[in-house]
């Protein structure tokens, strides 16, 4: 007979907890500054740069391939050398992209240096082993660690909020290589941060970097992205593109049966496939799609003149940071809601009801995409859920998963959810590249019907993650 759990009425005090969230926070908002500074000045980044709006969803498939390989591999480290050093060293690299990103004199340049970037989505599930590590032997590990998931992700969202209105502001008194500049001063500030605010972590695995799997596993991704760039450039009718996806989905075979046999692997398959990890990190990759997949089209939609393209808000920059910071406001509730909804419908409920949210936001753009108002409403609904997901999901694979593990866990979440972003920044980047009114492709307008398909593969693969969490089992991420 298993024992029963006791149920505390109060949260207890770990010491120190509060100091290490406090500059966990601090990690956060520049963490939200890079996510949100950029969106508002796509347009302006395209034009310097001498591109098309389609064409910079390839800089954001670059960042989420790289963020894609590296966060199994970082997450990894973090269990076997100590969370805290592997959240230093990761940060370390993307000041240093920040400041490429910043000083590229050129395209090449600028799309290694933001591809590097993408170090960064480590960050909220490195913080989160380290809150779950700490809070052990609370009595209440699973509450704790959602409960400061809630406040990382709402300082990241006031990050993005902070960032969006600076640029968009800026945008129209500097030029485009300073105006970068200073995500770039933020995360080097944070990278002193982490260094004088957290503790070093003691590791809680032993073992050995699984280096043949990190060789497998980048071969299959860089065979499937190839594949999608390859119907970019030649078209679906070809068929080499689609030969070259085959083999990437092929050579996931081989990758999963040396896991196997691995006594130490990258991607723990067996723990993934248990019934409480495999539909968290699922609902992770389809949520990555519209997450990360969907931030540049709705920054280029909103910037599209109607009076030219007969779609579109016609927004300035700084509109558009205005409207980023509604949508920013709505993930900060859905992340601060998560311990409300979680503790009256249960961790999965609360998961359940977000990706309902999520799939409504996206499904309403089909009919009501025409004003201003009905581009807020729709964000907003999307928001709440979204808000929500980023804080649940790293808590409740950590939840679900042995103590040497969380690190992997949680890395796994953020790995699946910037695959998911990264295919649907691609295949979107395909969608808004067909060729609309004469008029439109003057200007490097996307066409709507490219608009239409992102917010309808939002919805549905919102709605399909909705379907996998009716799956887990209730009590499976009970304290």
């Amino acid at each position: 007979m298993s024992a029963t759990r006791p149920a505390p009425t109060t949260s207890p005090v770990v010491p120190g907890l509060v100091a290490v969230v406090g500059f966990l926070v601090a990690v956060e908002v520049a963490s939200g500054i890079l996510q949100g500074y950029y969106t508002p000045v796509f347009s302006d980044i395209a034009r310097h740069l001498g591109i098309r709006d389609a064409d910079v969803n390839w800089f954001e498939a670059a960042q989420l391939v790289v963020s894609a390989l590296v966060v199994p591999l970082l997450a990894r480290l973090g269990d076997l050398w100590g969370h805290r050093q592997v959240l230093l060293l990761s940060t370390g690299v993307t000041a240093l992209a920040s400041w490429g990103v910043a000083l590229a004199p050129g395209f090449t340049t600028f799309l290694v240096a933001w591809a590097l970037q993408g170090f960064y989505v480590v960050w909220l599930p490195l913080e989160v082993a380290i809150i779950y590590r700490r809070t052990a032997g609370s009595g209440a590990q699973g509450r704790l660690t959602r409960r400061s998931a809630a406040l990382l992700v709402a300082a990241l969202e006031l990050g993005v909020i902070a960032g969006a209105l600076t640029s968009g502001a800026l945008v129209t008194s500097m030029g485009v290589p300073l105006l970068l500049t200073l995500p770039a001063v933020a995360v080097s500030i944070c990278f002193v941060v982490v260094g004088i605010g957290v503790a070093p972590t003691p590791p809680v695995a032993t073992g050995r970097v699984d280096l043949r799997g990190f060789a497998l596993v980048t071969l299959s991704i860089g065979l499937v992205m190839a594949g999608l760039i390859l119907v970019r450039l030649q078209g679906p009718g070809s068929p080499l593109p689609w030969l070259v996806l085959v083999l990437g989905l092929a050579s996931l075979w081989p990758f999963v049966r040396v896991q196997l046999r691995t006594p130490d692997p990258l991607i723990d398959v067996r723990l993934l496939a248990t019934p409480a990890q495999w539909p968290v990190q699922l609902t992770a990759f389809l949520f990555g799609m519209s997450v990360l997949g969907a931030q540049i089209p709705l920054s280029t939609f909103a910037r599209t003149d109607p009076a030219v393209t007969g779609y579109g808000l016609g927004a300035s920059a700084s509109f558009v940071s205005t409207l980023i910071g509604v949508y920013v406001v709505a993930l900060v509730a859905g992340a601060l809601s998560l311990p409300l909804t979680s503790r009256l419908l249960g961790t999965r409920g609360a998961m359940l009801v977000a990706c309902l949210l999520v799939a409504l936001g996206y499904g309403l753009f089909l009919p009501l995409h025409g004003s201003t108002a009905q581009t807020l409403l729709n964000m907003a609904i999307a928001g709440v859920g979204s808000g929500a997901l980023v804080a649940a999901l790293p808590a409740a694979a950590a939840a679900a998963a042995p103590p040497d593990r969380t690190g992997f866990v949680t890395g796994m979440t953020n790995t699946t959810k910037t695959i998911g972003g990264a295919i649907a920044s691609s295949v979107f980047a395909i969608a808004l590249a067909a060729t609309g009114s004469i008029e439109g492709a003057e200007v490097g307008a996307a066409p709507l019907s490219g608009y239409l398909t992102v917010w309808a593969v939002c919805s549905a693969t919102a709605l399909v993650a909705a379907a996998c969490l009716l799956v887990v089992p209730r009590d499976a991420f009970a304290d």
